[in-house]
């Protein structure tokens, strides 16, 4: 017993001094809650561990992996300020998200990290969207629920992106928002 006791304790204090490798998740809550203002939309999110993809998640642990919130709400900004009219401006509070596919461990072990797109798992949204024109008149304002239920049918040329999904589910939307005539569509 104690000749174990004095192998171990070497290992203890190796373990004690070595740097704890942090895990980039997005439920972390010193990690920042909005994008840095730049152009004419601004977007934040609310507390992602609330989000749908992590609360009904069968593999919480996986689902709070990676900075998947944040490339979300980069790539909403980056497209939503190349179709907004000159002079109006957005802002963009992300409320929810339920990534496309589920993880299903009960298919085993070698599954378990692995998200499985079914028809039953579609990627959705909640956003709080403010639109106000040059002079600060609001143009358009309210929740919109975003939702892509045929998405496994529909083609996408980000094929290697794990977040395809949800950009086209994006793209779709802010089509149907901000048409390309510089309108915004009826609420």
């Amino acid at each position: 017993m104690i000749k174990r006791t004095i192998l171990l304790l070497p290992l203890l204090a190796a373990l004690a001094v070595a740097p704890v490798q942090a895990r980039n998740v997005v439920t972390d809550p010193s990690a920042p809650r909005a994008l840095p203002a730049d152009g004419p939309v601004s977007v934040e999110w609310t507390d992602p561990a609330q989000f749908s993809d992590l609360r009904f998640s069968r593999n919480r642990w996986e689902a709070e992996q990676g900075s998947w919130v944040q490339q979300l709400a980069e790539y909403l900004q980056e497209r939503a300020a190349r179709r907004l009219p000159e002079g109006q401006r957005m802002d963009v509070t992300i409320t929810d998200i339920q990534r496309a596919g589920s993880y299903e461990p009960q298919l085993g072990i070698n599954y378990q990290h692995v998200r499985v797109l079914r028809d039953i798992y579609p990627p959705r949204m909640t956003l709080q969207v403010r639109i106000t024109d040059a002079d600060g008149n609001v143009v358009s304002e309210g929740e919109r629920k975003l939702s892509d239920m045929n998405y496994l049918h529909n083609g996408t040329q980000l094929r290697n992106d794990p977040l395809r999904h949800e950009k086209r589910m994006i793209d779709d939307w802010l089509r149907r928002e901000i048409p390309a005539d510089g309108g915004l569509a009826a609420k």
